[in-house]
This record gives structure tokens, sequence and C-alpha cells, in this order.
């Protein structure tokens, strides 16, 4: 039995809201369940020096844990003088599954980028981050498009994550904090709305798992990812 009561293949409650951040071009704040996460999508008119004269703009992404995220506060990692190990793997795993559903040119040479600052953490931060942000670009690519900063629209499909992993010898999907600390392997796929692979982190964190027992949780993050990317589309409709 999960901690959480919930079947092998049942995903925690996860909502969408947009437009939650008055001055940002796009925003959306995402639930997995407790864990919340605010994503805002900033663009800026020039990209990063080192593709001036390429005509080709830029998605990035930057994360962060608010100090009382957790059960306990957590130092601001802006006090430490850079961004750790994990912050830095995070937003970059943000910003390349962002940058694989973006026609990057059709941006001309500007730069958005998304910040995902959690609110409140109970495990899957950055899958829900990736899904939340995905709305946020969405909405900042049409705030463009409505005001002829650009023609045409540069998604090319969406782009979801979903933690998958074996709790008690069983795969299970979506993962909350109280599985994921004891979790005998652990996993976040993203995948597009194609169905297409962006990414895949597993690490057996006890026992190494089998090859089936990959499949098997590829096939629930496939259904997890299909819900997410249907919940996307009905709250951008």
């Amino acid at each position: 039995m999960r901690p959480s009561k919930r079947a092998p293949d049942a995903m925690r409650d996860v909502t969408l809201e947009r437009a939650v951040a008055r001055y940002a071009e796009g925003s959306c704040l995402v639930s997995f369940g407790n864990t919340r996460v605010l994503c805002t999508a900033s663009l800026e008119e020039r990209g990063p020096p080192w593709l001036r004269g390429s005509g080709k703009g830029w998605v990035t992404a930057e994360y962060a844990m608010l100090p009382r995220a957790t059960h306990e506060r957590t130092r601001r990692e802006v006090n430490s003088g850079k961004p750790s190990g994990r912050t830095q793997e995070i937003q970059r795993l943000i910003g390349r599954s962002l940058r694989a559903v973006t026609n990057l040119p059709a941006l001309g040479e500007r730069q958005i980028t998304v910040d995902c600052d959690v609110l409140q953490a109970d495990g899957g931060t950055r899958t829900a981050s990736i899904t939340g942000a995905w709305v946020a670009l969405h909405d900042c690519l049409a705030w463009m498009r409505a005001r002829s900063i650009i023609s045409v629209d540069p998604l090319k499909d969406h782009v979801a994550a979903v933690s998958c992993g074996i709790y008690k010898g069983t795969p299970v999907l979506d993962l909350d904090y109280a599985e994921d600390s004891a979790a005998e392997t652990d996993a976040n796929f993203v995948l597009t709305g194609r169905g297409g692979i962006v990414e895949v982190q597993g690490t057996a964190e006890m026992e190494p798992f089998s090859e089936a027992q990959f499949v098997e949780l590829l096939g629930l993050a496939k259904g997890g990812i299909a819900a997410l990317v249907d919940l996307q589309r009905k709250a951008i409709a």
C-alpha cells in the first residue's frame, strides 16, 4: 500500500492555474498534490551574447526553492554565493525540456527565461516545474503573437514530466516525498505530447533494477504524461 493510498498507476491531484503573476508575460501555478511551483516566463528583447547575429532565439530556465518550502528552513542559495549542483542540474533540465519543443529561429534574437520557484515541496519539484513551465512559456509566446512581436507559434509540441519509482518492490507513478525518500529506484521521465523522449533520469538507490522493470516504469510514465498533456490542453483552451 502506498502512503497516499493511491493505486500504483495513479497520480496525485494536478492543477495548472494560469496568469497568476501580474507582470510576467506568461505564468502558471502548478500543483502536484502538496508540491506547488510558481512558473513565470519573461521576455528579453535580446538573446545571449553567444547567439548574437545568428537570427536565433533562446529559452532558458532558473529554479529555486523558497526557504520554507520544506519541513525545515533552508538557507537561500544567493547567500552562499552560487547555486548548488542540484539546482544547476534541475534548471538545465527544465531549459533543455522547453527548447526541445520550441522553434528557436522563430523567436528572432530574443530570450525567454522561465523562473520556477518552489513554494512547497513534497516530491517531484522538477517534474512539476517542467509541466508548469510549458504553460507559462505558451502564454508568453501568445502574448508576443498578440503584439505582433512574432508572426508564428514557435511551439512544436507539448512537453511534460513525471516521476516513477519502485517502492516496496512495486513500480509506482508520481512519487511524493514519503515514497521518494524510501524508494528502491527513482526515475524522472520527460516526454513530448507525441510521446517523444526528451530525457530519462533513473537511479537505483538500493538493488539494481531490471530492463523489464524499466519498461514498466516507462509505461507508467507514458500514461501519466498523457494525462498531464491533456491537462495542459484544457488549461490553455
